[in-house]
């Protein structure tokens, strides 16, 4: 007889993750699994509930969730992957809102790639140890973040912040710890 499995220490945790077109295929789905996995109720956020597009590499991805139906309050995590979405989602005051918000309530924010692009439009990177793609390094710095650099996850309180997808691994591993030391 199979054992029952083992209790999932995120089980129910509640994780938000923007989709737009052109989004990093792997920075989107990639952490949406892994935290699948671990028990997490995950939602696509987009600009309306069903909105469909592709990803940068042609995988398709569909909004289960409107922007304008989500608050801070709806979540324990928001993931901004990169590619080239966070240039959509940097022009949209809903999405900087929820941001902001979700800083504001010191709940976890995680960007990768051109993510941190989210995060300096919200303005919330003054005095924060950043991390992101090379190619955004002077847009951090100039929206007063540190930027450091060699280093596959930069982690300063509630904020995580990732290189590239192949930082994966390191990136969805400092989010599950630090979902479970909120729990």
């Amino acid at each position: 007889m199979a054992e029952a499995p083992a209790p999932r220490a995120l089980e129910g945790k509640r994780i938000g993750l923007f989709v737009e077109y052109n989004v990093e295929d792997l920075e989107l789905h990639y952490p949406a699994l892994r935290l699948k996995e671990e028990g997490c109720i995950v939602r696509f956020i987009g600009p309306s509930e069903g909105f469909s597009c592709k990803g940068k590499y042609g995988i398709p991805a569909k909004a289960d969730t409107a922007i304008d139906n989500i608050t801070a309050d709806d979540l324990d995590c928001l993931i901004v992957p990169g590619g080239f979405a966070p240039d959509y989602w940097r022009r949209d005051e809903r999405f900087k809102k929820l941001v902001r918000d979700m800083h504001a309530a010191k709940k976890v924010i995680a960007t990768i790639c051109h993510g941190p692009w989210m995060l300096i439009s919200a303005k919330i990177c003054k005095g924060l140890n950043m991390t992101c793609f090379h190619a955004i390094k002077d847009d951090l710095e100039n929206a007063g973040a540190n930027y450091i650099e060699g280093q596959a996850v930069v982690q300063d309180g509630n904020v995580i912040t990732s290189r590239t997808p192949q930082d994966l691994p390191e990136f969805c591993m400092a989010i599950i710890a630090q979902l479970k030391a909120q729990a």
